[in-house]
């Protein structure tokens, strides 16, 4: 998300960060073209008029020109002024209420309505430990309660039984009643979507208000749609009494403009971002984050936060026994590998490094995406067991037929025999340097990690040599020969 109005953006800053003083004149015509890159981004025009001429206010001012640097301190203020528009503080759900806490979701037909309740449900209990209930109230859409139902049994969830012919009202009064004498923490309502904001539309949603007196009321809208979702989510809250927002379908909107006017012309926090298909692409909305993410400064902790929660306890003590031996074979590379696909992929770990951002559009313009990922772990499969341990062995003829296994070619298997050395050369360096605390080595030059992983003359079947065209600064060693063209 965010790839258009970052790859602008980063235009303009790199223009002013190579400048070693500025002047009034530099700074308006750097403002221009910011404003250029928010309406691009399809950001509600009272919102790019309000954000650039605050900026541009602070930017021109003696305490900035004079400055030692000048050009970073315009990024920082543009950097704050993006966290404030987008709501400063990340805003979790607040549910300390005598339970069960209720929460409303509500929104158009079509929006991901109840795909987001079955993930903010999922999220609850798994993380957070709740004890939650779903309930449909959703009587229009054909099959819709089934499939809430269904979402119920793939996350676990315990969902509300069907009464068929039962109107929304007194589903919802079943449902707190249910939700009450089993000692359920949260009950989430999910309510039924119209093609358009329409008075029954409302009243249905004020009277299951009125019988359930929610905690939240979240307000779920697509992102792809632009100004509409923000003039849907002016709408709403205007006749409800939502808290939050949550943002459906954010991992394939390339300008982000409804997210960056959506807290400026409703008044309403966004508190989720749908970020997939799957039942645990919801992530929380941290706008310091987002910022970041925007301007090309990464987002290291959500990347933590991330390789925290998918890294495997039993995967990683037994890396962590062969590294302080000095070991690394193919069955070790290829955890690596599958845990990178389940931290999102190779984009999405280039957006959280500072500094990748050039790296990704580079990656989205080759034609990279997460197959080649599975094509490594196709190579791996086609190996013996003797072959991933001692992959020493493999000579030409193994090669061939390794190849031919898993629809590639030796040069293919080639690379990714030369990455698995390099990164068991790190390895062993890593030992040398005193086991776990000389993990730094993993990003030195020639290292492993993601900089090895990544590098090391390219990922199979990523373009061969060639130049890069100018460098990219901040890279971890071998990054840039993934973006070398023939």
């Amino acid at each position: 998300m965010f790839e258009s109005l970052s790859e602008r953006l980063g235009g303009v800053f790199d223009r002013l960060r190579g400048r070693g003083a500025l002047n009034e004149a530099d700074v308006r015509e750097a403002m221009r073209e910011v404003r250029i890159a928010l309406l691009e981004a399809d950001v509600a025009l009272p919102v790019v008029r309000s954000f650039v001429d605050k900026v541009t206010e602070q930017a021109v001012g003696q305490s900035v020109l004079k400055s030692i640097t000048p050009g970073q301190q315009v990024v920082k203020i543009v950097n704050d002024a993006l966290v404030e528009m987008l709501g400063s503080d990340a805003s979790e759900l607040e549910l300390a209420v005598a339970p069960p806490a209720v929460i409303m979701m509500v929104g158009l037909q079509g929006s991901g309505k109840t795909t987001s309740t079955a993930k903010i449900a999922k999220r609850l209990s798994d993380k957070d430990r709740k004890k939650v209930m779903m309930a449909s109230l959703d009587v229009n859409r054909p099959a819709a309660q089934e499939q809430l139902a269904v979402l119920g049994e793939q996350t676990g969830v315990v969902t509300l039984p069907i009464v068929a012919g039962q109107q929304p009202v007194d589903i919802a009064r079943r449902a707190l009643q249910a939700a009450k004498l089993q000692g359920f923490d949260v009950l989430i309502l999910d309510t039924a979507g119209r093609l358009h904001v329409d008075t029954q539309l409302m009243d249905e949603m004020k009277a299951v208000a009125d019988i359930s007196n929610p905690a939240e009321t979240l307000l779920v809208v697509d992102s792809l749609t632009g100004q509409d979702a923000v003039n849907v989510a002016k709408s709403f809250s205007e006749q409800v009494a939502l808290t939050g927002v949550v943002l459906t379908r954010m991992d394939g909107d390339a300008r982000g403009g409804a997210a960056l006017s959506m807290r400026a012309v409703t008044g309403k926090p966004i508190k989720f971002v749908g970020t997939g298909e799957k039942l645990d692409g919801l992530d929380v909305f941290h706008p310091g984050r987002v910022a970041g993410r925007i301007l090309g400064m990464g987002d290291v902790v959500s990347l933590v936060e991330r390789a925290a929660e998918t890294i495997k306890q039993d995967e990683a003590e037994a890396l962590a026994a062969k590294m302080a031996k000095g070991q690394f074979d193919m069955n070790d590379l290829r955890a690596q590998l599958q845990q990178m696909q389940r931290m999102g992929g190779l984009g999405a770990l280039a957006g959280m490094l500072p500094g990748m951002k050039k790296m990704q559009g580079a990656m989205a313009q080759s034609g990279m995406d997460d197959r080649i990922l599975v094509r490594m772990d196709a190579i791996i499969s086609s190996m013996t067991t003797k072959e991933r341990v001692k992959p020493e062995i493999l000579q030409a003829k193994r090669k061939i037929r390794i190849a031919n296994g898993a629809g590639t070619t030796v040069q293919e298997v080639n690379k990714l025999l030369k990455m698995h050395q390099e990164m068991a050369t790190a390895m062993k360096k890593i030992r040398k340097m005193g086991g776990l605390k000389g993990l730094g080595a993993l990003f030195g030059k020639g290292g492993g990690g993601l900089g090895g992983l990544l590098g090391g003359g390219g990922l199979p079947g990523m373009p061969g040599a060639g130049s890069a065209g100018g460098g990219m600064p901040n890279l971890p060693p071998g990054f840039e020969n993934l973006l070398k063209k023939k």
